[in-house]
């Protein structure tokens, strides 16, 4: 066996080790959300679906659900729309203090979680927004637009700046040719964007759990089945929430690897 051989299968192993590592827990909790006993063990008794119908006829999870869902689609959306635009900023403009902008934009995921969540909440409640959905979606927007900024920006790294100044040339208003050539060469990101940050927001509960008051999200409610009487739903809710979230950063990832884009429509003409 040759030393280039012996590389391979060390790095192939090494993979198969932190992978394990990884995603052990979560398939465990996967496999015990089948399982017949409220204390499960392996090898499993029996399957079952006891745990999802309980999750499902459990109104307080499917409001959570709800919730979870309805704050994802909003923070997705303003989170990526906002990500763009400073994303776009630091592509397209230089200017005195850029890489103090720069620092600042990727700065809420540097700042530990817990210190966020009780900014938050000592900010939210000065102003009387604490406790509600929209405090939530205001919460989560802060912490997903660094990573809709950082998508986006990695994509407009690969445009050639010289596209939009001839659309410049060929008569195109500025407005034209962002809509012309930077948002479809983008749109694969901001796709991503969109996903990335859902997924972000599906899953956060720590800044929630500060600010939601009573409008808990289903991280919080599966928070609270921990603190209470430990529950065999806690499985299912997980193995739900890891579902969706994995199914996005998936799609996000595709769309990120995504290289090839070319700008569509007219720009000719004074933008008509």
């Amino acid at each position: 066996m040759n030393h280039d051989r012996i590389i391979g299968l060390f790095l192939r192993l090494y993979v198969v080790i932190i992978f394990g590592l990884i995603f052990a827990p979560i398939v465990v909790s996967f496999i015990f959300s089948f399982s017949a006993d409220r204390f499960p063990s392996l090898p499993l008794s029996a399957f079952s679906l006891q745990w999802y119908e309980a999750v499902w006829n459990d109104p307080q999870v499917l409001a959570a659900a709800r919730r979870t869902v309805i704050v994802g689609i909003i923070v997705s959306v303003l989170a990526t729309a906002i990500g763009f635009g400073a994303a776009y900023t630091d592509y397209r403009y230089s200017f005195r203090f850029k890489p103090l902008y720069v620092a600042l934009g990727f700065m809420p995921p540097l700042v530990p979680i817990l210190i966020l969540g009780l900014a938050m909440l000592f900010y939210l409640a000065q102003l009387g927004l604490s406790g509600h959905l929209y405090s939530i979606v205001i919460g989560h927007t802060v912490l997903c637009i660094p990573f809709a900024m950082a998508v986006i920006r990695l994509r407009l790294a690969q445009m050639d700046p010289a596209l939009e100044a001839a659309a410049w040339n060929l008569g195109a208003s500025e407005w034209r040719a962002m809509m012309s050539v930077v948002v479809p060469f983008t749109l694969p990101a901001i796709f991503a964007a969109l996903f990335v940050t859902a997924a972000l927001s599906f899953d956060e509960f720590a800044i929630v759990w500060f600010i939601s008051g009573l409008e808990e999200t289903l991280p919080v409610r599966v928070l609270n089945f921990v603190q209470g009487q430990a529950s065999p739903r806690i499985n299912a809710i997980g193995s739900f929430t890891f579902t969706v979230s994995i199914v996005l950063v998936v799609l996000a990832q595709i769309l990120v690897l995504t290289r090839t884009g070319r700008p569509r429509g007219r720009i000719m003409g004074g933008g008509k």
